[in-house]
């Protein structure tokens, strides 16, 4: 972030993101919580009653699918992903300037197929029930989906904040 967007204050639109990802993040960090609770009932109920329900792993496989895809997505927002920061800054201004919005650009593109053929997924397996829980087989590709439509949110809005300032210099 350079020293002129730092100074800049935050307009609605940002608030609104910002606040949408600290709902990924709380939602991403109770689903790890909840992660460990069942991963330690079916542990107690394995080890001690002797009796391990069937629900646990699908239900482990959700909150673990939930904490990661929306944790990547916020990482998204707060510009904590992996990426390759050596090449922009070797790169002149003019050249910088232009891959700090095609980077973004490209991690919308990806987030927009994520949601979207995670979405064909979700659709194509609602109709079918997972063994041992009354959720539908495809229930795992629903943060998948949602994390795809804000990883693509969080993007473009980053393409944004790096175009404007060379919107500004060009008036």
């Amino acid at each position: 972030m350079t020293e002129t967007a730092a100074s800049v204050p935050a307009g609605p639109v940002q608030r609104a993101l910002d606040r949408l990802a600290d709902a990924a993040i709380a939602i991403a960090a109770t689903a790890l919580v909840g992660l460990v609770v069942v991963q330690g009932w079916q542990v107690f109920t394995r080890y001690v009653l002797n009796d391990s329900p069937s629900w646990t792993e699908p239900v482990t496989l959700l909150l673990l699918s939930t904490a990661m895809s929306l944790g990547a997505a916020a990482g998204v927002h707060t510009n904590r992903h992996f990426s390759f920061h050596l090449l922009a800054e070797s790169l002149p201004p003019v050249a910088r300037s232009a891959l700090a919005v095609a980077r973004p650009l490209l991690i919308a593109a990806v987030g927009a197929m994520i949601a979207g053929w995670a979405a064909v997924l979700l659709l194509d397996g609602l109709d079918i029930k997972i063994a041992g829980a009354s959720m539908p087989q495809s229930i795992n590709y629903l943060p998948l989906s949602i994390s795809g439509v804000l990883i693509c949110l969080f993007a473009l809005n980053i393409a944004w904040k790096a175009l404007r300032p060379a919107r500004e210099e060009g008036v």
